[in-house]
């Protein structure tokens, strides 16, 4: 089966800044960030650091929610960094809270990043029910009023495909993998990086 995958730059998004080589990136997000059920090394923000030899903080925390994912947030923002991957609300989808808080989360936690500079990969998180594995729209909504760069597809794929998963809604090593390849794609094809 060939797997493509589409990346949205935003018209209303400026021409993004090519990423310094000292540029740090922070991986913003829950446990799918963090690298559930695998080794520190095997995490999507590990293999990413390893393959592009930038600086990449995992900031990931497991069971985390969107209104706490924005809470924090702050603290990270003072190292300054060049890029956030944000790959956020996967228990707010879980634990049905509501779509509007998210959303607004979302919005909140992008506009923070791009207001001290940075870079935002925003990553799409589906509905985890077996009748619409289908990212929300309001992830592609928030890319689009913010005009930061989405990737919607990669976490569908993996939660499409048993292969990649170490449990029901968990990426295994070669699902966080390829999440650090399609970032790095998305990245390359915005001229982020080379």
């Amino acid at each position: 089966m060939i797997f493509s995958f589409t990346y949205l730059l935003q018209e209303n998004q400026k021409t993004p800044m090519k990423l310094p080589q000292n540029a740090l990136v922070l991986a913003y997000g829950d446990s799918i960030t963090y690298g559930y059920n695998a080794d520190e090394s095997q995490s999507y923000p590990a293999v990413l650091a390893k393959k592009t030899g930038l600086r990449v903080i995992n900031a990931g925390v497991p069971g985390e929610d969107s209104t706490h994912g924005l809470e924090r947030l702050g603290s990270f923002l003072k190292k300054n960094p060049s890029l956030v991957i944000l790959c956020h609300g996967a228990n707010d989808i879980l634990h049905q809270k509501s779509q509007k808080v998210l959303k607004e989360n979302l919005l909140k936690m992008v506009k923070m990043a791009q207001n001290g500079g940075a870079e935002v990969l925003l990553v799409g998180v589906p509905a985890f029910t077996p009748f619409n594995l289908k990212v929300l729209p309001l992830y592609k909504d928030v890319a689009e009023e913010t005009g930061c760069i989405y990737e919607g597809e990669v976490i569908t794929h993996i939660e499409q495909t048993e292969a990649l998963k170490s449990d029901l809604v968990h990426p295994n090593a070669q699902g966080y993998a390829l999440m650090a390849e399609k970032f790095i794609e998305v990245l390359r094809t915005n001229g982020i990086i080379n």
